[in-house]
């Protein structure tokens, strides 16, 4: 598969000056990491997730995560489980039969409630687990972490052939990481048994909604999550212990929960006509007014603050949500022509160096990691030419909603 697949072949022509290039769940860990991107949830109970991940994957879907906690009842666990199979069986079987074709499925990994229901569904999935990128791990602590990762252990060490690793994604959104006092030693503890199975964790993923829900909070779509003073003193501590170069732990942003606004709002909209006038003239006003009327200029700024924070990746519940989000992750031209200065400077024959834009000093040793990063992302979303904006992937209609 590919990012940004749909487009023509002139249409990608005239976006990108180095398109995305192709993968699929048997990439190197470093590039799929960064390939998780924005991870639609669908609740295993759905009865059209099958035909909904078949029908969205033409339209940009690249990581699906099936739900068996919080999007089902407690009383649907085993008709879930069942549907599992079915959603699996299905897409295997159009993945056979559409063998050759020019899209391949989405990355697709379900989260589990426990390691029980872990361990018992790579027993009953079989060979169909190999559909599977992997596994997400909600309310994830040291408690029940190890039984999680020694389950996904287990499987990788036995696997047949050819089989793909199968991968696993913590999700932190417990009260002993958000609650100050106990904080730091949590996400130790969490540091220290991740490190363990380092070669298994695929993200480390931020579960704000259940953050927010230990405070009686819900932010509302003018709001980004960052405004939550509780929850953002918390993603800058998991930022701080998980987001250090040295570790090389990609880390995937809250999600937002927003995907219509059928309020009054209170502030002002947060996205600038300019860039959708310049890509789309006079079309341009209308797509825009589109987003800020399903509130999507709060998920777009906020995936900005995650980019700039070093979050790549985000849940997101809409299929609208999709490429307003992958949209943000391509490069543009000066962060290109930046970073790949700066790794190609790093020879010590010089320490600095002007921008070909002209604009800011590049300083090899401390703008080094951010190039690294930079150029990591390039490959799996591409680089846009030098007068593109993200604004030219966006739909000029409404997105279709599934």
């Amino acid at each position: 598969m590919r990012y940004f697949d749909y487009l023509t072949n002139e249409q990608e022509q005239s976006l990108f000056f180095s398109p995305p290039i192709s993968f699929d769940h048997t990439i190197s860990k470093e590039l799929l990491a960064y390939a998780v991107g924005a991870a639609l949830y669908m609740p295993a109970t759905r009865p059209t997730v099958a035909e909904d991940i078949v029908k969205l994957a033409s339209s940009g879907l690249v990581t699906v995560i099936i739900d068996l906690e919080d999007a089902i009842g407690d009383g649907e666990v085993n008709a879930a489980e069942q549907s599992i199979v079915r959603h699996l069986a299905y897409l295997a079987a159009y993945a056979e039969n559409e063998a050759g074709g020019e899209r391949a499925l989405p990355l697709l990994f379900i989260r589990v409630r426990n390691p029980e229901q872990l361990q018992q569904l790579i027993f009953q999935l079989g060979s169909l687990i190999t559909m599977l990128t992997g596994f997400v791990f909600p309310k994830f602590s040291v408690e029940n972490g190890v039984e999680y990762f020694e389950a996904i252990a287990d499987y990788n060490s036995s696997r047949g052939y050819g089989a793909p690793v199968l991968y696993g994604m913590p999700i932190l959104e417990s009260a002993p990481i958000i609650f100050r006092e106990s904080r730091v030693e949590s996400l130790m503890s969490i540091k220290g048994l991740l490190g363990e199975y380092r070669d298994y964790v695929l993200n480390v993923r931020i579960g704000a909604t259940d953050f927010s829900s230990l405070f009686g909070l819900r932010r509302s779509p003018d709001i980004s999550i960052y405004d939550l003073t509780p929850i953002r003193d918390c993603m800058a501590d998991i930022i701080n212990i998980f987001g250090r170069m040295d570790e090389g732990y990609v880390i995937s942003g809250p999600v937002w929960e927003y995907f219509a606004n059928k309020g009054h709002r209170v502030l002002r909209p947060q996205l600038r006509q300019t860039p959708f006038e310049d890509t789309y003239g006079k079309n341009g006003r209308h797509l825009r007014n589109n987003y800020i009327s399903s509130s999507m200029d709060g998920l777009i700024r906020e995936v900005i603050l995650d980019k700039e924070n070093g979050i790549v990746g985000k849940t997101i519940i809409h299929p609208s949500h999709l490429r307003p989000v992958q949209a943000l992750y391509t490069v543009m031209h000066e962060e290109y022509v930046d970073a790949m200065g700066i790794v190609e400077s790093n020879d010590g024959s010089r320490g600095v160096f002007k921008s070909e834009y002209y604009n800011k000093m590049n300083e090899i040793k401390p703008h080094l990691n951010w190039a690294k990063r930079i150029l990591l992302r390039s490959q799996i979303y591409g680089v846009l030419h030098e007068q593109q904006h993200f604004v030219g992937l966006l739909p000029e209609n409404e997105y279709t909603h599934v």
